[in-house]
């Protein structure tokens, strides 16, 4: 909850050689162009990255931050859900071995300044006009989507300029590019060059569903499996189901110490979890296939679609994945998501921008 009557923190100078970093892989080609494109353009304009999901938009962006670190300007990156920030907190304290990279969620306030900060949008309301650059990670996805007091919030943050990171812009940033007031830098392929998982879509009656889904189960428990499901409810009631058959589990808003859950799912490489959208973004498992039970669900959205089945073929140990999306009728959502991964595999040999 945002609580107005706290002072905004006051920020420190940047460390010197704070800016030094190492990648744990060298970037792509594709991936160098994004990148130098984004330097070469941070300064003067809003710059949003539409990269598919696993293409490495972190990655891309550590030279526009190691850029202002040098300059001794103050950077932010910015992640809508508490659980990614942590984890990307992390990845660029290892890419920035020198800098201070402090992240600031719940349960992790009481440091809130550092030569990088990672928060949470919602902790933004600490830091007024603090940030030369600002990265919003998936500003797409719940709960900044749509929301016009933590859009304000971001806009009072950054004196400068923001980085957008996303698979799937919303309307609002397409009409700035548009207008002319954001550069899109787009890359629709994933570092191992192989193309994005395309879901197989079965329509049918629910209890047929049920046996799709195990007889998927089964033929993919080498791999941990990600089951999502539409609502908490429906969450609890496959997962117990589940529960008599595989090591299955539930995560969803509600579930208590969901840090924890996932680390011990991905620590399960024949696992099964069972989860609402709550995981649909940021969250990377090695190696796991991806099934969507009840896909044509009204709560789903295309953008949700893509990103729940951008989960799987990540790694380059095993880029292919497998990805299926169970309906209980014909959904043009779910034929237009398929659509547009397979025309992002169509054009995955370009690196443009708007």
């Amino acid at each position: 909850m945002i609580q107005e009557e706290q002072e905004p923190v006051s920020l420190n100078e940047i460390r010197e050689n704070s800016e030094e970093y190492i990648l744990k892989y060298p970037l792509t080609v594709k991936q160098k162009e994004i990148s130098d494109a984004c330097a070469s353009l941070i300064s003067d304009t809003d710059v949003l990255l539409k990269c598919v999901c696993g293409a490495g938009k972190t990655e891309m962006v550590v030279a526009s931050i190691a850029m202002f670190l040098k300059a001794h300007m103050k950077v932010c990156f910015a992640i809508a859900r508490r659980q990614v920030v942590l984890e990307v907190a992390e990845r660029l304290q290892q890419y920035f071995m020198t800098a201070s990279v402090v992240p600031v969620c719940q349960g992790h306030t009481a440091v809130s300044d550092g030569d990088l900060i990672v928060c949470t949008t919602h902790q933004l309301y600490r830091y007024h006009e603090a940030f030369d650059l600002l990265i919003l990670d998936e500003p797409d996805a719940f709960p900044f989507r749509g929301n016009a007091v933590l859009h304000g919030i971001a806009k009072t943050s950054c004196r400068g300029h923001v980085i957008y990171l996303t698979a799937t812009p919303d309307d609002e940033l397409k009409e700035r590019i548009k207008n002319g007031s954001l550069c899109c830098l787009t890359l629709n392929q994933r570092p191992h060059a192989k193309p994005i998982p395309v879901p197989v879509i079965h329509t049918g009656p629910k209890l047929i569903l049920v046996m799709h889904l195990l007889r998927w189960l089964e033929r993919h428990d080498r791999h941990p499996r990600m089951v999502f499901v539409p609502t908490i409810a429906a969450a609890k009631r496959l997962g117990w189901f589940l529960s008599f058959l595989y090591d299955c589990s539930v995560c969803t808003s509600k579930t208590e110490n969901r840090d924890e859950a996932i680390l011990a799912f991905r620590q399960k490489p024949h696992s099964v979890i069972v989860a609402t959208t709550v995981l649909e973004r940021g969250v990377t498992v090695p190696h796991a296939d991806i099934c969507v039970f009840q896909a044509d669900h009204g709560i789903f959205d295309e953008a949700g679609l893509i990103q729940m089945a951008g989960r799987a073929g990540r790694f380059f140990e095993d880029p292919y994945g497998d990805v299926l999306f169970l309906c209980t009728e014909r959904s043009e959502l779910c034929w237009k998501c398929r659509n547009t991964l397979r025309e992002a595999n169509a054009s995955c040999d370009a690196v443009c921008a708007e």
